[in-house]
């Protein structure tokens, strides 16, 4: 008996699926596979029989391992990016943007799927493919928030990218940290805790214009 069946029973075979369903089915088994095994001792015949496919169904939609995994660490970097800039097109209070976007990571490592484990904690990192898609996803989120720190501060581009790149990394960090040590600080807590520690720093830096004034709550 393989690990996936002592952890959870096998999903019976269905019915044919459209391909898109299908291939969302595999997606969804391999994601699971992945984050419980890593990729190093996951197999293909583990995913065709936790998406209760057979093999040859399973590599009609993908050529091999390596290909379905990244086809993964493509939806779930995706992911992750929509969620960053949404929280900072969520308000024009830029204290609250912060706590948006802070809680966008908090959020995406705690949701139940795990797939912040692909991004994040991957056991891939020296597969150049997987590597330019982690380091690709961690610079758009950084350009997305320097774009806000460069237009309310009027700082140059590569001063809002490094602290950019220094706020969204002690999110993910901070948020990964939260979650495997089991803290027994609620999410929202953690995530104002964050906020007022960056808060305090990236307030120090002067306004740009009246339409980046900040309110003087936020001081």
């Amino acid at each position: 008996m393989s690990a996936i069946e002592q952890t959870e029973a096998v999903r019976p075979r269905g019915t044919r699926l459209p391909r898109r369903a299908r291939r969302n089915q595999l997606l969804g088994a391999a994601q699971e596979v992945f984050v419980a095994q890593g990729y190093h001792s996951a197999a293909m015949d583990d995913i065709a029989e936790r998406a209760g496919v057979s093999k040859p169904v399973l590599y009609q939609h993908f050529p091999g391992k390596l290909e379905l995994y990244l086809a993964l660490l493509d939806q779930h970097c995706e992911s992750l990016l929509q969620s960053v800039r949404t929280a900072l097109a969520s308000t024009s209070d830029n204290k609250l943007r912060v706590a948006a976007t802070m809680d966008a990571y908090f959020a995406y490592v705690e949701d139940e799927g795990g797939a912040f484990r692909l991004v994040f904690e991957s056991d891939l990192t020296n597969e150049p493919a997987v590597r330019e898609r982690v380091d690709r996803v961690s610079l758009q989120c950084a350009e997305a928030i320097s774009e806000v720190i460069a237009e309310d501060t009027g700082l140059s581009q590569d001063e809002s990218m490094l602290l950019a790149v220094g706020l969204g990394g002690v999110s993910q960090v901070v948020a990964r940290y939260w979650l495997s040590s089991e803290s027994p600080i609620p999410r929202d807590t953690a995530v104002s805790l964050l906020t007022s520690l960056a808060w305090r720093g990236i307030a120090g830096f002067p306004l740009h214009g009246v339409e980046g004034q900040l309110s003087a709550e936020g001081h």
